[in-house]
């Protein structure tokens, strides 16, 4: 699934498992410890599982621990909690609670019955007493499907999770594996996350799974984790493809086979380009996990427009004329399927409208007022300027300079529009000081306003004041003509 060569993530386990419970933060280790001793007591048993203990046997202290109990009811569970701990009961009909001011969330074991379509059509039924080895069969990936005993420090793991992570291997637990098609985009985020190979039996069951009705949320979440977490984000969009699920993102889809000219793009493919970007962009991050999403989606859209613009020239030579703003529509369906986000939506368009612009900025040393004006429309050029340098550097083997970039910064920073878009000095206020009456005659004379600072005319409320008084004179003096 992916190139070794070009990826050096460490996938380090811990092979033994009495040392992954000293993994913990202390004051996890003590929650963790607190709460099995009381249901100890009670004759229950608490185990740490899932995702918590994938992180430790990756060396990695989880941030928050999810917990499972048995052989205790749920009335049972909330007796013992409500003396010491408040909690929200978040999925009463799946036996979960959440302990409130902690990351910790606890269940009980529970069985899963497919009993209709879509992501919520099952038959849940909570039962204390049920094996682990029967409440893991429900999970997604064997090294989902492990618990941890926080007293003892015993690993129970059987799927052979352990191994397979190990091994970098992606493989289903079962064959319930199929009845939540989300798990197709949960091993598309793994994949990318972890650098795995897929086991083909779980290939080809994900080509039987389709997206059915999964709320936009979640799937949301899925792509997140792979732009937000994601190492080999080429493995894991890769993975979406041979499972055939490109199909339900078509925007992404058309990426494929599309040409680009081999001279500036001997990468190959405009879906090919988009990977190398991808994990350029990955190398790159800030964390800052909006700023990240913002611009990692961007450089995932932002040659969304080359299919529905590329051709081959008189000359033979490819070309995708205006890409960038025919861009915008496809960029928002595709944001359309995962989020209703407009907010969102709104950030991720301008990059990707623009992201050009640096190259043609800088070949054109841009004026101040055209730079201000860029900061306007994109909200933030720092953004700008890190998909232009993605962009730049996913055309392998070419290693173009980027001076762009850093001449770029250095204006805006001294406009002070580097990582914020400019804001009007002059409001309406400043025109009901000076005695006019609130109307439409307020847009336009705001709007001249913010173009005279925009051009630097000036950069201050005294020096904006003398400007409009000298606009609403010349206004005046135009009206008694």
């Amino acid at each position: 699934m992916s190139d070794r060569g070009r990826h050096s993530l460490s996938l380090k386990t811990v092979s033994d498992s009495s040392d992954l419970i000293r993994l913990l933060s202390p004051d996890l280790l003590e929650l963790g410890r607190s709460l099995a001793r009381t249901f100890e007591k009670a004759g229950g048993n608490l185990l740490i599982v899932g995702g918590s203990v994938r992180d430790l046997l990756l060396r990695k202290s989880p941030k928050e621990l999810d917990l499972e109990v048995r052989g205790l009811s749920m009335e049972q569970v909330k007796s013992l909690l409500q003396d010491g701990y408040s909690f929200d009961e978040v999925g009463k009909a799946f036996g979960v609670l959440r302990i409130k001011g902690q990351p910790v969330e606890i269940a009980l074991p529970r069985t899963e019955l497919k009993s209709g379509s879509g992501h919520k059509g099952f038959s849940v039924k909570v039962d204390p007493h049920l094996p682990f080895e029967q409440a893991a069969a429900r999970r997604d990936f064997t090294f989902n499907a492990l618990a941890l005993d926080p007293l003892n420090g015993q690993l129970q793991d059987p799927f052979g999770g352990g191994k397979d992570l190990r091994n970098r291997v992606l493989r289903h637990v079962g064959p319930a594996f199929v009845e939540d098609p989300l798990r197709v985009l949960r091993g598309m985020q793994f994949v990318a996350r972890l650098d795995l190979k897929v086991e083909p039996e779980t290939i080809r069951l994900c080509r039987t799974v389709s997206p059915e009705s999964l709320p936009e949320e979640r799937i949301f979440e899925e792509w997140k984790k792979l732009i937000l977490k994601g190492k080999n984000l080429t493995a894991g969009l890769n993975f979406l493809k041979e499972v055939g699920w490109l199909s339900h993102f078509p925007e992404l889809e058309a990426l494929v086979g599309c040409p680009q000219d081999p001279e500036w793009h001997p990468e190959g493919d405009v879906w090919v380009h988009t990977l190398h970007c991808l994990d350029a962009f990955a190398r790159e991050r800030t964390g800052n996990a909006w700023e990240d999403l913002v611009v990692g989606f961007a450089v995932l859209c932002h040659d969304l427009g080359k299919p529905l613009t590329t051709r081959v020239a008189e000359d033979g030579r490819i070309r995708s004329p205006m890409h960038e703003p025919k861009g915008e529509k496809p960029t928002r369906t595709f944001l359309s399927r995962l989020t209703n986000q407009v907010t969102f939506h709104d950030e991720v368009v301008p990059l990707v409208r623009r992201h050009l612009t640096p190259r043609i900025f800088y070949q054109d040393q841009a004026s101040d007022g055209a730079i201000r004006r860029l900061a306007k429309k994109v909200k933030r050029i720092d953004r700008l300027v890190r998909v232009a340098a993605a962009d730049l550097a996913g055309r392998p083997p070419r290693k173009d300079d980027f001076p762009e970039g850093p001449w770029l910064l250095k204006r805006a920073e001294e406009l002070k529009v580097k990582d914020s878009e400019p804001r009007p000095i002059l409001l309406g206020r400043h025109l009901i000081q000076r005695g006019l009456q609130p109307g439409p005659e307020f847009g336009p004379i705001l709007e001249q306003c913010f173009e005279a600072q925009l051009d630097g005319i000036f950069e201050t409320e005294k020096r904006g004041l003398i400007f409009l008084e000298e606009l609403l004179s010349k206004r005046d003096s135009i009206s008694i003509l």
